[in-house]
């Protein structure tokens, strides 16, 4: 048995025929440890396109992780506890869920439209999504992290 290493150490050969091209196929984009997945999470992956300029939505959470791709453009990322940053195309992200604000997902560009694609784990009975409002947001503001210049 040959083994192709990874840095997830993902692929194993156990003589399969075949070409072995799918040996060399995996490119990483991204390793996580996120917290406890619920069990029977609930899974969906939706691709979100923003045009040009667009804040993208407002702060808000998930119930449970995810993990996205940027697949055109540029993201103006921003969770709470770390700084902002852009996410371009060819990069992947992901989030924590649960307590943790999402503050920013906005197109970054004002010339060209924005898309990714998120794979979101939620808790089961509670929403994919919530909006937070101004009185959570101005609790929590020194959680916030201004960006780095």
């Amino acid at each position: 048995m040959t083994e192709t290493q990874t840095d997830a150490g993902v692929l194993q050969d156990k003589g399969v025929p075949g070409s072995g091209a799918w040996q060399q196929a995996l490119t990483m984009l991204q390793t996580a440890n996120p917290p406890q997945v619920a069990q029977e999470a609930e899974v969906m992956t939706a691709i979100l396109e923003y045009p040009p300029g667009d804040p993208g939505a407002p702060p808000h959470r998930h119930s449970g992780p995810a993990f996205g791709y940027m697949l055109e453009g540029e993201m103006w990322f921003e969770l709470e506890g770390e700084a902002p940053r852009v996410i371009k195309a060819g990069e992947a992200f992901w989030e924590p869920g649960g307590d943790v604000i999402h503050y920013r997902d906005g197109n970054n560009r004002s010339d060209i439209a924005s898309k990714f694609v998120v794979t979101m784990l939620g808790v089961p009975g509670q929403p994919m999504f919530v909006v937070v409002d101004e009185d959570e947001l101005e609790q929590r503001k020194d959680r916030r992290v201004p960006p780095q210049s």
